[in-house]
């Protein structure tokens, strides 16, 4: 008989994910499905993928997100596919580089398919427990420079879990409380349980931690709106996937509506007159708030002169009566929520189920993190998510995929995936992450990315199949299906530009049917599309070879890659398109592009003293010790660091270099 006491359970995996919300989902499958044994920690397991603020995955710059996440391997696009009840490409009055897929998700489909994804992944455990600690130890290297390395977690009960990495996806639950108005609740997003305790052990750490806030509106009961007094929003007729592995013909399906009010006088009167009672204004939030998502209170305050603002009611789902009141989050008290939200046509005689509120939590203050998503002070340690300072879902998502293919690449020795501006709205995202004191939430928008042109959501697959591929998260079928994408616009394109057309009566009869200039002399087909008037489709009635051609690159691409499917062929003439009418600008960017990557080639040594380096301004030296460049490039975006320090930084490093190569 045994009578040895067991005081504690201790379990050894390969990797801790900390956290089960989007980055926390995206990080434990990235690391799960590249072999690697993770456990993935959450406070609730009812909370797994929780959308606790907007029921909807998408949007401007976000969509692109999505789609970027799913080319590399990630999951959140196949998900939204799956449980998504309205969808709406953005922007198509605008040129392709800003058009933006939004879903509208059945929020409890969503997060039960996201479980279901997690609980049938091979190598990962989910575990309902709190982390309150991490374990690290002490190492030097040959330079004799201590850094700390990681070597576990604790969790509340007292388990521990020895592993290689530990990946931070905390959210807003570090030390987070609630305030509505004069009540303050100490919980986590929709009431659950915050993590109280993993904030100490990171300062003890030596990570900087710092107060940011956001907040959500009210949701109320469908039965107590007035839809009549509404516009109705509807969804596309035809609906475009998110995933690339995604057939569209699998999700045609009957959507719901969303409706769109405005808040008025009466609304924003009874705003002003509260606003001593508002944790905002009266003082009691510490937090900073996102700019670029306010609360009632704030577009009251900041935006004066504007006589209305867009209310849009959206469902949280097919199986509840509960409706999002999106653009009216606040943290008012509950009795002047309920006013102004009955001053808003259609909302008279609302009623509230969920409160508006706002909530406060710890994150990390910038300047601490390499462009892999690792702490530059602690070997294994990674986050990725609102702990790291941004908001939203998808910029969430995506950093728990980068951050979990860097953690799984550290463990298996292999070169790091570090996404640069010029190829990824994932590289635009955590390049400023990275290299921006950034005092508010971060949020992704198109007007971020320098190179939009070249990063639009519709050619994520072509510009980053190749590297989840690499990874080992894209099998090598779906690697081939972009070989053979590519393959095809190629020939296309060629052939387009290469077919001439005569100004014979045939082709001025087709122009003069589309309102379009005669030709004087010939012309390509590429040239013709070019016209704003034509495009591809309506070409057909005068390319006679086009059909030809088509079927004869289709049975060669066959030959060498995969089956080309309907799918394929309509994403083919979608970039063919785009490629020819956009092709000058689409080439002065990827100009400017050539001359950016050559200044991010351009290394930093990580043991670079800049107080060694002369004439560099005193906030230059200052920014550069704080945030460790890895690149020249990297450098030239810091707040503080001006062309003139840049010039100096780059004659020292060549001057360094020739001594070194003497």
């Amino acid at each position: 008989m045994m009578d040895k006491k067991i005081h504690e359970v201790r379990e050894s995996v390969d990797v801790c994910v900390v956290g089960a919300g989007h980055a926390g989902c995206e990080a434990a499958l990235a690391c799960a499905r590249l072999g690697l044994e993770t456990v993935i920690f959450t406070v609730s397991v009812d909370s797994i993928a929780l959308m606790p603020c907007n029921p909807n995955i998408g949007g401007s710059s976000k969509g692109h997100l999505v789609r970027e996440l799913d080319a590399l391997g990630g999951e959140m696009g196949k998900n939204i596919d799956k449980t998504f009840i309205q969808s709406k490409m953005l922007n198509l009055s605008k040129g392709p580089a800003v058009h933006s897929l939004r879903a509208q998700a059945d929020k409890a489909d969503y997060t039960r398919a996201m479980r279901t994804v997690l609980e049938n992944q091979e190598h990962l455990t989910i575990k309902q427990a709190e982390v309150c600690e991490l374990l690290w130890k002490t190492e030097y290297d040959n330079n004799n420079l201590q850094r700390k390395i990681i070597t576990g977690v604790r969790i509340y009960t007292g388990g521990i879990y020895e592993c290689k990495a530990v990946i931070l996806c905390t959210g807003t639950y570090l030390n987070s409380r609630c305030l509505c108005g004069e009540a303050i609740t100490y919980t986590g997003p929709n009431g659950l349980q915050s993590a109280t305790h993993l904030s100490e052990s990171l300062q003890n750490m030596g990570i900087v931690l710092r107060r940011f806030k956001t907040g959500t509106p009210a949701r109320m009961d469908k039965r107590s709106i007035d839809f009549e007094k509404m516009e109705e929003q509807f969804g596309d007729d035809r609906i475009v996937p998110f995933s690339f592995s995604t057939d569209p013909e699998d999700i045609q399906k009957e959507q719901v509506s969303c409706w769109l009010t405005y808040t008025n006088a009466d609304t924003h009167e009874i705003i002003r007159n509260n606003l001593d009672r508002s944790p905002i204004y009266a003082g009691i939030i510490e937090g900073t708030g996102p700019r670029y998502c306010p609360s009632i209170e704030d577009k009251v305050v900041k935006f004066a002169e504007k006589e209305r603002h867009q209310v849009f009611i959206e469902p949280e789902g097919i199986h509840t009566n509960e409706m999002y009141v999106g653009g009216m989050s606040s943290s008012l008290p509950e009795d002047v929520q309920l006013a102004m939200y009955r001053t808003v046509p259609g909302l008279e005689h609302c009623k509230i189920v969920r409160n508006a509120y706002a909530i406060e939590y710890d994150c990390i203050a910038a300047g601490q993190l390499y462009p892999t998503l690792e702490f530059r002070s602690v070997k294994g340690l990674f986050s990725a998510g609102q702990f790291n300072g941004s908001s939203g879902y998808e910029e969430a998502a995506s950093q728990g995929l980068v951050a979990g293919i860097n953690a799984a690449m550290e463990i298996l020795n292999k070169e790091p995936l570090i996404l640069d501006r010029g190829e990824s709205y994932i590289g635009v995202l955590i390049d400023d992450l990275v290299t921006k004191d950034n005092r508010e939430p971060y949020r992704m928008m198109t007007s971020r990315a320098e190179y939009r042109l070249l990063l639009r959501q519709d050619n994520a697959d072509l510009r980053l199949r190749e590297k989840g591929f690499q990874v080992g998260l894209i099998s090598l079928e779906q690697y081939r299906e972009v070989l053979a994408k590519k393959f095809l616009i190629e020939k296309e394109m060629e052939r387009l530009k290469n077919t001439m057309m005569g100004a014979n009566k045939e082709v001025q009869n087709f122009l003069e049917k589309y309102n379009s200039a005669y030709l004087k002399t010939a012309a390509s087909l590429a040239e013709l599309i070019c016209r704003p008037e034509l495009s591809y489709e309506t070409l057909k009635e005068i390319d006679k070879t086009r059909d030809d051609s088509m079927a004869y690159f289709i049975e060669e691409v066959e030959k060498l890659y995969v089956k080309v499917s309907d799918k394929l062929i309509s994403q083919v003439i979608e970039q063919v398109e785009i490629e020819i009418k956009y092709e000058g600008y689409i080439l002065r960017q990827k100009r400017q592009v050539e001359q950016y990557k050559k200044m991010e080639k351009k290394k930093i040594p990580e043991d670079l003293d800049y107080d060694q380096v002369p004439s560099l301004r005193l906030e230059a030296r200052q920014k550069l010790k704080e945030f460790r460049p890895v690149s020249v490039g990297q450098a030239s975006r810091i707040s503080g660091v001006s062309p003139s320090d840049i010039s100096v930084l780059l004659i020292y490093l060549e001057h360094r270099n020739k001594r070194e190569t003497y």
